[in-house]
């Protein structure tokens, strides 16, 4: 079994159910007492997210790299960044390390491929879903058309994560918001949905969608078990 490298804390609530997912699934496949072999690094997200809402990607970048060589140093034998917002340094990371980076997009992606859908509705922070450089390997490198919310939804989905999820706090208020959301990109031909934030998970579940849900959490989660047991 390979060493699962996490860089974590961004929030600690979708870091904590990685871990809870990776070594359920490890338990499922190998029975008895097995878990996983994992190390984490954790970030303090309050100075992440100070960081990122000044606009200080440069920053953020040399807080992931560093991490990252971390993780390779203290025997991790591939890395698995638990959020999707800092996959933006995602290049940075793997050319700082010899070892590989397990992408969140890309068995995401594929997983939506499988399922024979090509235009679906992407949900994150601001920065997820205003930037290239998820949007952008989602469409370049698999060909999927994905739909963002108009500018007050997303401004409405950002605040919800940044104010509640990050800190733990399920509103119902919150959830009613995310399904209207979640109708107006049905609405606009999303034959699906992207949980393309960590936190979103915690708030929102296939009953809450008229389409299919792909929560990049579980799959991110799944497909390091699937590299750890290769």
């Amino acid at each position: 079994m390979k060493t699962i490298g996490f860089i974590g804390g961004m929030s600690w609530e979708s870091s904590a159910q990685y871990y809870r997912i990776v070594n359920q699934e490890v338990r499922a496949r190998l029975g008895g007492a097995h878990s996983a072999k994992s190390l984490m690094w954790s970030m303090d997200f309050g100075e992440i997210e100070r960081l990122q809402h000044s606009g200080n990607w440069a920053a953020l970048s040399d807080e992931m790299t560093h991490a990252a060589q971390n993780v390779e140093r203290g025997g991790a034998d591939f890395i698995v960044i638990c959020t999707n917002t800092m996959h933006w340094m995602a290049d940075e990371v793997a050319a700082a390390v010899s070892i590989p980076l397990l992408h969140i997009a890309d068995p995401t992606a594929t997983k939506i491929k499988g399922a024979g859908l090509t235009r679906i509705g992407l949900l994150g922070t601001a920065f997820t879903m205003e930037q290239d450089f998820y949007k952008g390997r989602l469409a370049q490198k698999f060909g999927l058309d994905v739909l963002v919310p108009d500018d007050e939804d997303r401004k409405t989905v950002h605040r919800i994560i940044y104010t509640e999820l990050v800190a733990g706090r399920i509103e119902d208020a919150s959830r009613e918001a995310y399904r209207a959301v979640i109708r107006r990109l049905v609405d606009n031909g999303a034959q699906a949905i992207v949980l393309g934030c960590t936190e979103i998970m915690l708030l929102i579940s296939a009953a809450d969608s008229p389409v299919p849900l792909f929560d990049t959490t579980e799959i991110h989660a799944l497909a390091a078990v699937d590299f750890a047991l290769a």
